[in-house]
């Protein structure tokens, strides 16, 4: 466990029940709701200190430190946020939620519909970006804050952080967006698609029916993660990490079993994410990010983004290619034109798209200047 004085230390996850419906962009009229979520750090007596972090696709509310004293992994963005880091906890009130739809707290398909004693399974609605967000914005009103100070996230995270700026624009007064863009690709709309192919064609998904059976989709959720997991790397990453060496071995076996290092790491990988989600969780998220388009949605991004009073900082990776730097520059350039303060940094990193989970150091010293410079030093203006 790292030195007590640089985390947040033992942390324990909240629920608050959003007891009202609230309307989904499909139409339906959805409730209760339950969000699970974390803080970390004091919210001032102005109650506009707070910094909200929203998660990536498969994360969770676990942001910062442990769970228990004996607890070996700390929360996923654990290297960001705590005492001096990136989101300093003695200076922000750091709160991060499970996203709606999720399995890790949040009302979504494993959860109890109260109408039927079941759990939802395909019953519970499709639901998009804005959505979550309304289910977030619910949560920061009960939490008395009043002001946020930055909401940021990477990936999808900055896909919700977008969509809260654009919601809510009195209430925010910076993003930081990373490794994010306003509207997925065609080939990574491509990749969610057969993701969920793989659970749907799988026997035991039962048509999401399969939360009281022995047997899970767990085939279908292991190689979706699969599939979703060659994205986030590179062909550079990957080349660094595994190479073509072989697994446990120093010939072909001419079988179809495993032979090479990274055959390993992506079953790997699939097996031990069925232990922790949820394979209908899995569809309705992926779906979300599938329909977020800011631009279909408000005609054009400069009429997404024209009500923003926020500044912005945007940070690219050289290597992401599932969400490349080039959309990162379409919200830049939009962002300018409009007239509005942007800052904008692409790092170069072997690590591709989970670079925004790994390259830390240089992320923490980008972020905490545009925290503690750019915005701090203008707050009270």
């Amino acid at each position: 466990m790292e030195n007590k004085n640089q985390s947040v230390g033992i942390v324990r996850t909240e629920f608050y029940t959003i007891d009202e419906k609230i309307q989904f962009e499909c139409g339906v009229n959805f409730g209760p709701i339950t969000v699970a979520y974390e803080t970390y750090g004091q919210l001032n007596e102005t109650k506009d200190n707070a910094i909200l972090i929203v998660h990536a696709l498969t994360g969770d509310a676990h942001a910062a430190g442990y769970h228990s004293e004996s607890d070996k992994k700390p929360g996923w963005w654990d290297t960001m946020i705590g005492p001096d880091k990136a989101f300093d906890t003695n200076k922000y009130y750091v709160i991060c939620s499970n996203i709606l739809g999720g399995c890790s707290g949040t009302t979504g398909p494993s959860s109890i519909n109260p109408e039927t004693n079941e759990p939802y399974g395909t019953s519970f609605p499709v639901f998009t970006i804005e959505d979550t967000v309304k289910v977030q914005k619910k949560l920061i009103d009960f939490l008395g804050v009043k002001g946020i100070y930055t909401v940021a996230g990477g990936s999808m995270g900055g896909m919700q952080a977008m969509q809260f700026v654009i919601s809510f624009p009195s209430m925010v007064k910076s993003a930081v967006l990373i490794a994010t863009t306003s509207r997925l690709s065609p080939q990574a709309i491509a990749f969610n698609a057969v993701g969920r192919n793989s659970i749907i064609s799988d026997p035991n998904w039962n048509n999401g029916n399969y939360y009281n059976k022995e047997n899970k989709p767990d085939r279908g959720l292991s190689n979706a993660r699969m599939i979703g997991h060659i994205t986030y790397l590179c062909e550079e990453a990957m080349y660094n990490k595994f190479g073509r060496r072989l697994q446990n071995k120093n010939h072909y076996d001419f079988n179809f079993d495993i032979d090479f290092q990274v055959e390993s790491y992506l079953q790997h990988q699939g097996q031990i994410f069925v232990d922790r989600f949820d394979a209908n969780s899995y569809l309705y998220i992926t779906k979300a990010v599938d329909y977020f388009d800011l631009e279909e949605k408000y005609g054009s991004l400069q009429n997404a983004f024209k009500n923003s009073n926020a500044k912005y900082l945007i940070i690219s990776f050289d290597s992401d290619w599932l969400f490349p730097s080039s959309q990162s520059k379409e919200i830049v350039n939009t962002l300018m034109q409009l007239g509005k303060d942007v800052s904008y940094c692409e790092i170069k990193s072997p690590c591709g798209h989970d670079a925004f989970l790994l390259e830390y150091d240089v992320q923490s010293k980008i972020i905490k200047s545009f925290l503690n410079e750019h915005i701090e030093g203008n707050y009270y203006e």
